[in-house]
């Protein structure tokens, strides 16, 4: 079944000016960006975005370095997206991540590992329209 899933290039990515080598990972394993657009997230966003990582010790953080620099919000659509989509990304250690996969390719730590997939549909689903309106898609 044709599904769509949620993609975020992080700041560490887009200020080594990345988004087109990642993005040509992701079209290479055949997902399809049909909602593309760079943004500069603000604190509350960045905090909504991950607030089920609220009571976490790196949650600060990740919030500061999601704000540091623009990153650019994604809706990829294939077959199986969501799980099609984490495979690409790789572990979320780039030491552990299979070659070839994002992470292994252009992360520079657990930490600043260049990009978020959606764990699940319903994620996908939630992520997406925090960032997107159906207008905003064309597959």
């Amino acid at each position: 079944m044709t599904e769509r899933t949620f993609s975020i290039i992080k700041p560490d990515a887009t200020r080594r000016n990345l988004t087109g080598a990642i993005n040509a990972v992701i079209e290479g394993a055949g997902l399809r960006i049909v909602g593309q657009r760079r943004v500069k997230l603000t604190e509350a966003q960045a905090k909504k975005f991950y607030e089920v990582h609220a009571e976490r010790p790196f949650y600060g953080e990740l919030v500061s370095q999601m704000i540091a620099e623009p990153v650019v919000v994604q809706v990829l659509e294939a077959e199986g997206a969501v799980a099609k989509y984490r495979e690409v990304m790789g572990a979320t250690n780039p030491n552990d991540a299979a070659e070839g996969t994002i992470r292994k390719l252009f992360a520079l730590s657990i930490g600043e590992n260049s990009v978020h997939g959606s764990d699940s549909l319903e994620n996908a689903g939630i992520e997406i329209a925090q960032f997107f309106t159906d207008a905003d898609i064309v597959g």
